[in-house]
């Protein structure tokens, strides 16, 4: 009867266990190569410290493969490998973790294609990748600048000049600078501002519920939107004296009678005020939230979407950098317009997200809705001197002048 082997898993070190194939044949005497690996110097960098090249030394040609680049094979990323070592002593098998390497051939004296195109032919050019890398920004627009006016020929410039005169003369000089202001407000603008059906036929189709809330995240909202529900006076009244954000405090006053509305305004509720809060921190780590019961789909929505990633003595950070804090503004905005009827009330938002009410407004005017004065309510019912802003969305959408003129310098005595 044949003997029985056992499995027994390895522990992971760095020497792992490579799997190498040769692109071009089968190799019959694998003794004669020698083989040899190299590893990134960069360890801190987690995108970089796995990083490895297997060269294979033989009397004809050297061979090389890499677990990066465009030569790498993909199934690595898709796949793990494992490689099983028999101890035909013990009838213990260790398994090993493995990686696939595409061994190629190098031709001496042919560089490969990275390197033909990162190394300069001259001293003109090296002194060009030079600037590139470390020169300063005037001499950076110069090289812009002496590229440019080199790539142009003759044969170029009557193309070009060809089209521009055929567009110019179907369109008109006006109607191609309406066009030119239109799509530069238009990219500006698509930088941190949600998705928008200009030609939405419903008001709640302009800026859809699905693209700020997605059906999946709303509903892992249900529990910790649950407990909004049943908030009593007193717990509303705790929560103002936690300064918790007074554009959530005014939806749960008024919260619907009505079962499915008052269910999808407490969830609406609990992801505004967590983006709100989210505004208001430089840094955001992935445990953000999570003594709360933010579910993780919601934080790495977050995450994702209102963060910039930065990379500090190894490690990566979520910052809210000022676009982020806009973009976190305008997503608010329009989550609010759903959850009071296609109005809002900015000027608390704008007090609740610690951003200052002419960049609010800008926000605002970007979304193309409509502006108004409102005087706020005291406790008792009565008008007070605060004026609110208030916004509400109104088809069609509201288009603004950008203002283009120079503020006048002030004269100094």
């Amino acid at each position: 009867m044949a003997a029985t082997c056992s499995w027994k898993t390895c522990e992971e070190t760095e020497q792992n266990t490579f799997i190498v194939k040769f692109s071009n044949g089968n190799v019959k005497n694998a003794e004669e190569l020698d083989f040899t690996v190299f590893k990134h110097s960069n360890a801190s960098n987690p995108r970089k410290k796995n990083r490895r090249i297997v060269v294979a030394d033989s009397d004809r040609l050297p061979y090389v493969g890499s677990n990066f680049g465009s030569g790498s094979l993909q199934s690595n990323n898709m796949c793990k490998y494992f490689v099983g070592v028999l101890d035909k002593q013990t009838m213990q098998m260790k398994v090993h973790s493995a990686q696939l390497f595409n061994m190629l051939p190098v031709i001496p004296g042919e560089a490969t294609e990275a390197e033909s195109e990162n190394q300069p032919s001259t001293f003109r050019d090296k002194v060009d990748a030079l600037i590139e890398a470390f020169g300063t920004n005037k001499q950076k627009r110069a090289l812009s600048s002496r590229r440019l006016n080199a790539v142009g020929n003759e044969t170029l410039h009557q193309a070009v000049a060809q089209a521009a005169s055929n567009i110019i003369d179907q369109k008109g000089v006006e109607a191609l600078r309406n066009e030119v202001i239109e799509t530069e407000a238009q990219s500006d603008a698509a930088l941190f501002l949600p998705p928008c059906n200009a030609n939405a036929d419903k008001l709640e189709d302009v800026y859809p519920f699905d693209q700020l809330l997605t059906p999946n995240e709303f509903e892992s909202l249900k529990e910790v939107g649950a407990k909004y529900a049943t908030l009593s006076s007193e717990d509303l009244q705790k929560m103002r004296d936690n300064h918790c954000p007074q554009t959530v405090l005014k939806h749960l006053e008024t919260l619907s009678k009505d079962e499915a509305d008052r269910d999808r305004q407490c969830r609406c509720a609990w992801y505004l005020s967590f983006v709100i809060r989210a505004s208001l921190q430089k840094r955001i780590s992935f445990k953000f939230g999570s003594d709360d019961g933010c579910p993780r789909i919601i934080i790495n929505k977050v995450l994702k979407n209102f963060t910039v990633e930065s990379f500090h003595n190894g490690s990566l950070r979520n910052t809210v950098s000022m676009s982020m804090r806009m973009k976190m503004a305008s997503y608010c905005l329009a989550l609010l317009l759903h959850m009071g009827g296609q109005t809002a009330n900015l000027t608390l938002l704008h007090r609740d997200m610690s951003i200052s009410e002419n960049k609010m407004l800008e926000v605002a005017k970007a979304m193309g809705l409509t502006l108004s004065r409102q005087n706020a309510l005291g406790k008792e019912g009565g008008l007070i001197e605060d004026e609110h802003r208030m916004v509400s969305l109104v088809l069609p959408l509201v288009h603004y002048d950008r203002r283009t003129e120079r503020k006048k310098r002030k004269r100094m005595n």
